[in-house]
């Protein structure tokens, strides 16, 4: 099978290829998250790596949380993939919360966002299974959202790192940034995890503006 995986959801875009069964991966850490000429830079991905976007037989995308200009646009840029590709191949749209990327085998990880207006998301994962889905809290509540035994990160470093430090002492490990590599892995090591009809995971309402 050849999957191509994209992660928009941080500053820090990447896109991977899994090509029988091995890894290839890009990052493009220069790139704004409204960024037109994404597609090219996939398409030349593609080419470098032997496959064009005809030979795909699914696209992953990272679901965030993050950007959600950068989510939007990398979801639409897979289902129209898909669509051109339609009667030619069956490609298949599928993803993954791009946090999957920030877990390691045979630990347990709480993943950790600032969620904004003063509330912050946890997820909790076991290796790359999901054990407690997403769950908003308040800053009184971080401790509370995480049980013992956890190591915590969080991709949002540069604004919640030392609130981190202070309520989780030496559970933190730090800042990470989710990369398509990572997906890619996890989705090779757990084809079942990939849901079809991704959306872009959002967790805040929108604000109605007046």
């Amino acid at each position: 099978m050849n999957l191509l995986v994209i992660d928009r959801s941080t500053d820090t875009q990447s896109v991977a290829v899994a090509k029988d069964g091995k890894v290839f991966a890009r990052v493009f850490a220069d790139m704004d998250s409204r960024s037109a000429d994404w597609p090219v830079r996939i398409r030349d991905f593609l080419a470098a790596n032997g496959l064009t976007v005809n030979d795909l037989d699914q696209v992953l995308v990272g679901q965030g949380p993050g950007s959600f200009a950068g989510i939007r646009a990398a979801l639409a840029f897979a289902q129209g993939l898909a669509l051109g590709n339609a009667g030619k191949r069956d490609t298949q749209v599928v993803g993954l919360p791009s946090t999957c990327a920030l877990t390691c085998a045979g630990a347990r990880t709480a993943v950790i966002g600032d969620a904004r207006r003063e509330r912050f998301w946890v997820v909790l994962y076991d290796g790359s299974a999901c054990v407690k889905d997403f769950a908003l809290v308040s800053k009184s509540e971080l401790a509370a959202a995480v049980p013992e035994g956890y190591v915590v990160v969080t991709p949002d470093g540069a604004r919640i790192e030392p609130l981190l430090q202070s309520v989780f002492g030496a559970a933190y490990k730090g800042s990470l940034v989710p990369l398509a590599q990572h997906l890619a892995e996890v989705a090779l090591a757990h084809p079942e995890l990939p849901k079809p009809e991704p959306l872009p995971i959002y967790l805040q309402p929108a604000v109605r503006s007046a």
